[in-house]
């Protein structure tokens, strides 16, 4: 396959990366999969051992206490950071979204109380969006509402899906503020403490295989946070959270590639190793076209992904091309795995490779950051009206 055309400074970084991921995330995963104490010390222990190797926070921009990789660069380095679901938080890029978030729209105040120490490692946040009462796919339907009482914030609602609240310092919650201005204007974002009265954490969510996890539910019992604590202006909730996800997307695609290119180097090992019913697996017409369409989806997935990172480095919305890559991707890892599944046979649905785990997690990707459903559904609507808006070919 072809070699990217990068800068020898940047290829060198992308090996090094690399390197730490292969040769010091993914040898403590079996202990960071426990998701107990000793998970978040192997964590904390990583996070040193990057932050010491120079390759802590490296896309945050550089005036916030990151590493001020241009976008494009780092673009590249998530993807082989997501050769390990851990490997995000060993080297401090976890909090992107949310650091992206806060760098655009927070104050001078905000910046110094949770910026700062997110992007250090020192606090990790969470985000209100879902609610079980509606469909998460749909943002405007969220019923959450934040009254203004004096100069504080009275907010009362029910999300779920709080990713990482259970071990967060604040959540940015999304609430009705402006309940008589048109639906996309009616939210606003509002920074809650997490040990503010009336927070409460009603439990972690157990999802397919995990009754630990860090997918909470939340009640907000009339919780109160200062006026202050809006980021950014009234009604502007539904865009700040369009602005954060747009460039997530991105993130979540390109660590995908790399779970699916650990995913299909296991599987081609598996193929070259294992011998039944006279041959090796790798000779057999079934396993080799397995081997070939997984490399071609991933392929496709990984052009197509640059493609729209481009575009928003470019200063597009880039919403066809996200739309694309969200759903297309999502599909490519969840059959390249199951793939290195089947080849692995009983041992591929065991704890004793990272498959079943990886599969797992795959499931998720078509649901969150919007379901694959929408997603074919906007590229539709916009190729309708115009079929070149956003594909490479116009």
């Amino acid at each position: 396959m072809m070699v990217d055309q990068l800068p020898d400074e940047l290829r060198a970084l992308k090996n090094r990366m690399k390197a730490f991921i292969n040769d010091v995330v993914i040898p403590r995963e079996p202990e960071l999969m426990r998701e107990d104490s000793a998970g978040e010390a192997v964590a904390a222990e990583l996070k040193n051992d990057a932050k010491n190797a120079g390759l802590w926070a490296l896309g945050h921009p550089a005036e916030i206490g990151g590493g001020g990789l241009p976008f494009m660069d780092f673009v590249y380095l998530n993807e082989v950071i997501g050769r390990s679901h851990w490997g995000s938080w060993a080297v401090g890029s976890l909090s992107m979204q949310d650091s992206i978030m806060l760098h655009q729209y927070a104050s001078d105040d905000q910046r110094a109380r949770f910026l700062e120490p997110l992007v250090a490692g020192e606090i990790y946040p969470s985000v209100g969006l879902t609610e079980p009462e509606v469909a998460g796919s749909d943002p405007t339907q969220m019923q959450a509402v934040a009254l203004l009482d004096g100069d504080e914030w009275v907010i009362s609602g029910h999300k779920w899906f709080t990713s990482g609240a259970n071990r967060a310092a604040f959540t940015t919650v999304f609430a009705i503020t402006e309940p008589d201005a048109e639906k996309h204007n009616k939210f606003s974002s509002i920074i809650v403490p997490t040990d503010t009265p009336g927070y409460e954490i009603v439990r972690v969510v157990p999802t397919m295989g995990h009754t630990g996890g860090n997918h909470c539910e939340v009640n907000y019992n009339d919780v109160r946070v200062p006026y202050e604590n809006l980021l950014g202006g009234r009604g502007q909730g539904f865009h700040i959270a369009q602005k954060r996800l747009g460039p997530g997307r991105i993130f979540h695609c390109m660590r995908w590639l790399g779970q699916a290119q650990r995913a299909f180097e296991l599987m081609c090992e598996r193929a070259k190793t294992r011998y039944a019913h006279g041959s090796y697996l790798a000779e057999k017409g079934d396993i080799q076209a397995w081997i070939a369409e997984s490399a071609a989806e991933i392929q496709a997935a990984r052009m197509m992904t640059l493609d729209a990172a481009r575009a928003i480095d470019a200063g597009s919305e880039a919403r066809t091309e996200i739309s694309l890559i969200k759903f297309w991707g999502a599909r490519m890892l969840h059959n390249v795995v199951d793939r290195a599944i089947q080849v692995h046979g009983a041992l591929g649905v065991t704890a004793d490779t990272p498959l079943e785990f990886m599969y797992r997690e795959a499931r998720y990707a078509r649901l969150y950051d919007g379901p694959d459903e929408v997603h074919r559904m906007v590229v539709a609507r916009r190729l309708v009206r115009d079929p070149y808006e956003g594909v490479p070919w116009a």
